[in-house]
């Protein structure tokens, strides 16, 4: 009989052990996601910004091209208005929508590939000033490298984005070429005295 509750005993403390340190590691996960709340924001808000790209881009070539000069400024202020409604509309939507569905997404991934001594370490270097000083200049060193990369790939790429451009025109049965310019009459040769 003692064995019985000595070994029931055994499985309570057991149980218990092991919920606690469970709940120690749902925190730490809670934890972390929340500290990871500005970058699911970020998240949100360059999903938003990168689905209106393509009608700006669209309407940026539409303006400088079909829309009269004397009526551009106009037009692109109102364009512009639109694009800014637009992502104040969605933005809010897609940001709320992120982090409610951070928590589901990321705890099983967490939970599955981090220990809880690997969860403790994370946290303490995301916590950390040297984390947090590299979190302040990791955009400086996009930026640079995008830069640079922009830069030494822009005569190589420009060229195939042209093509491209041509290509799916061709394939739209869209016009490939500007309309050509009236041609002019030839001058006339001065008349002989």
């Amino acid at each position: 009989m003692k064995k019985i509750k000595l070994a029931l005993l055994t499985v309570a403390l057991a149980s218990s052990s092991m919920a606690a340190m469970a709940q120690d590691k749902a925190t730490m996960i809670k934890q972390f996601i929340d500290i990871q709340r500005p970058g699911i924001e970020s998240l949100a808000r360059g999903l938003v910004e990168q689905s209106s790209a393509p009608i700006a881009q669209a309407g940026s070539q539409y303006l400088q091209t079909q829309v009269p000069e004397a009526k551009r400024e106009a037009a692109a202020k109102a364009a512009d208005a639109e694009l800014k409604k637009y992502f104040d509309d969605a933005y809010p939507v897609v940001r709320d929508k992120a982090v409610q569905l951070a928590p589901g997404a990321l705890t099983p991934l967490l939970e599955q590939n981090f220990s809880e001594d690997e969860l403790k370490q994370l946290l303490a270097w995301i916590n950390s000033p040297l984390s947090k000083k590299y979190q302040d200049l990791n955009p400086k060193m996009q930026t640079a490298l995008t830069e640079k990369l922009v830069s030494e790939t822009r005569a190589t790429i420009e060229p195939k984005m042209r093509a491209l451009d041509e290509n799916v025109a061709k394939a739209l049965g869209a016009p490939t070429e500007a309309p050509a310019a009236p041609a002019k009459a030839p001058a006339k040769a001065p008349a002989k005295k």
